[in-house]
């Protein structure tokens, strides 16, 4: 594969277990043996403990009272803590991984840091895949250790599913709420109706799409609405563009809570569509109404200009999200 932009030269070869970087068959292989892990029944068992983890940093924030960067201090910790159920990441351990994730998706810290935070946080998960061997138990990375995946595999797999896990959800938690505070009228409906919460998160992936674009290497001509792709010609596809298609979406520049969203490609499409959607489902669908109902005058401590964005970035969001709530 090659950017169709400034000449880069070869791209290295994807991290192992990178499932973005992959073609069939070996991106076959890791897909068959992760689905079966993400299933819509098994994401659902887990709501109840995103409902916990949800309401113990609703329950923080009320303590410490605002402003509070709702990063940091709620974005991030929920999907951090719900790979850690996935993965099986011990209790105890749980602070220091979710240390690592912070220092990963910082943009204060040095480059340094991050690549000590990432050598030990790969060192950590490939002794964490040794334990799953020894000591299997009830989660997705025991579960994988009796697949033919091996160790380098498996810190691989594990890596992949932290970053595509994380920082995507993450951002849409953040960013979702900084679009309900810019349209006052749906952070009301989302308010004072809650079970708007799967349509409003299928909105809100449609409306932000903060994965914006896509890249597609043809492997042989194709024809497509009258135009030849050659052989070896990278295309670059806007997912936010087909999400505010007008043919698809009426008055698509419009967030709108009861619309129903449904074909959005906030998510991917074909072989590569994200393979932990319903988890992220989950997060969202219980994050953001039990958000704006804990704090029903939630709003911005700073000007609506002044909240950093996450401009030139792979996934599009906000650095930091200052908020407030009580009498101003």
């Amino acid at each position: 594969m090659h950017y169709p932009f400034a000449d880069i030269g070869e791209l290295p070869a994807a991290p192992i277990g990178d499932m973005t970087g992959m073609d069939a068959p070996e991106h076959t292989r890791f897909r068959k043996l992760l689905m079966g892990k993400f299933t819509v029944r098994r994401m659902r068992q887990l709501t109840a403990r995103a409902e916990q983890i949800t309401a113990e940093y609703l329950d923080t924030m009320e303590r410490r009272g605002g402003p509070v960067d709702l990063v940091t201090e709620f974005a991030q910790p929920i999907p951090a803590l719900m790979i850690c159920e996935l993965l099986g990441v011990p209790t105890g351990d749980r602070a220091m991984f979710q240390d690592w994730t912070m220092q990963l998706t910082s943009h204060v810290i040095d480059q340094q840091a991050q690549a000590d935070a990432m050598n030990a946080f790969g060192e950590y998960m490939y002794k964490l895949v040794l334990a799953k061997r020894a000591n299997p138990t009830d989660d997705v990375l025991s579960e994988l250790t009796g697949s033919d995946l091996t160790d380098e595999e498996l810190t691989g797999v594990s890596s992949f599913l932290l970053a595509a896990g994380l920082e995507t959800t993450a951002n849409m938690i953040a960013f979702g709420t900084y679009a309900l505070l810019r349209n006052p009228d749906q952070f009301a409906a989302l308010r004072d109706d809650p079970s708007l919460a799967p349509r409003a998160v299928e909105e809100l992936m449609r409306y932000l799409t903060v994965a914006q674009t896509t890249l597609k290497t043809a492997l042989e001509d194709v024809e497509l609405h009258g135009k030849v792709i050659k052989a070896g010609q990278t295309v670059v596809m806007s997912i936010e563009a087909a999400n505010r298609d007008p043919l698809r979406f009426p008055d698509p520049d419009a967030l709108d809570l009861q619309r129903k969203a449904t074909g959005h490609l906030g998510f991917g499409h074909g072989i590569h569509q994200c393979l932990g959607q319903q988890l992220a489902r989950v997060e969202m669908q219980v994050a953001l109404p039990a958000l704006v109902t804990r704090f029903p005058d939630l709003r911005l401590s700073v000007p609506a200009e002044n909240v950093p964005l996450r401009t030139g970035m792979n996934i599009y969001g906000v650095h930091s999200l200052p908020v407030t709530w009580g009498e101003a």
